[in-house]
């Protein structure tokens, strides 16, 4: 092929990315009438020529190739991220900022994979995740808007019309108020860093015996729901965060995996009791159970 020639096509895929948006390569490649080898060759250089772009995400195995000027383009995409990262997603978009430390851990791993969308900065070594069409700078102007609404309001005691309007932030009750929030902040913080602490042992179990995390279904103080592969299969994984198992928690963890179509696996931090080890055995050899007519 001249010269001239893929000068010509490379040109014609950015015009297309420029007018028709973020797309994926099988369409770019319908646009300019090739093959999906030689375009995803021509996608390639162009990358490399730094004269577009290629998403982090992928739908199925592809990715979304845009112009940095189109870069809002790939938010039409979003519907295809899974679903632990769609949620981490649409928070994010409905706050615009959140505060790393302050979310659950499912949440804080999900925004580690939204690499399109979110985009972190630090605050006061805190960091901050922005949605990704939102500038920096906003922040800043958020957190004059919060100081304004907290500035000393006042109200009035409704039980007697010509009673003094009290400050809420007066000094008793504002050291009352500090306590509260205080309180409430230590308990979420250790409960939130139990969380994650087992969600980060499981993880290590987990990449010791070459198992992937695909998916976080759920995350809750004592249990982790998540779909991993091994082997190629994809199989449902509830992790409690307990030392003993019961039979509601299989019975429960059965009826998940068949409304996903999986098979399943349980991880607990200790052995099944006897009774229930035995009751497993049990019924691995069982054939059927008749009722007698």
């Amino acid at each position: 092929m001249a010269t001239e020639d893929t000068s010509q096509i490379k040109n014609k895929i950015v015009q297309t990315l420029k007018f028709k948006g973020a797309m994926l390569p099988a369409y770019i490649a319908k646009e300019v009438g090739l093959d999906m080898l030689l375009t995803s060759a021509f996608l390639s250089e162009l990358i490399s020529e730094k004269k577009i772009k290629a998403s982090y995400m992928r739908v199925g195995s592809s990715a979304i190739y845009y112009l940095s000027e189109n870069f809002q383009d790939l938010e039409k995409y979003a519907e295809h991220l899974k679903s632990k990262e769609k949620e981490a997603f649409k928070l994010l978009k409905e706050k615009q900022f959140l505060e790393d430390e302050k979310q659950e851990p499912a949440i804080r791993v999900a925004l580690r994979q939204l690499r399109d969308f979110a985009f972190p900065f630090e605050v006061n070594e805190k960091i901050i995740w922005r949605y990704f069409i939102i500038p920096k700078v906003e922040y800043k102007k958020q957190e004059k808007n919060i100081e304004i609404i907290l500035k000393k309001p006042t109200i009035k005691t409704p039980e007697k019309e010509n009673a003094k309007e009290i400050n809420i932030f007066d000094k008793k009750v504002e050291v009352k108020e500090k306590l509260k929030l205080k309180k409430k902040i230590i308990k979420k913080s250790a409960s939130a860093k139990k969380s994650e602490q087992f969600f980060n042992k499981v993880k290590e179990f987990l990449t010791k015996k070459q198992k992937e995390i695909t998916d976080i279904l759920g995350v809750t103080k004592d249990t982790l729901t998540l779909k991993i592969k091994h082997q190629s299969q994809e199989i449902l994984l509830i992790a409690f965060n307990k030392k003993r198992i019961t039979e509601i928690d299989i019975i429960k963890t059965h009826k998940k995996a068949q409304e996903l179509g999986l098979k399943y696996q349980i991880l607990s931090l200790g052995e099944p009791s006897k009774k229930l080890d035995n009751l497993i055995n049990a019924i691995k050899d069982l054939s059927e159970i008749e009722k007698i007519q």
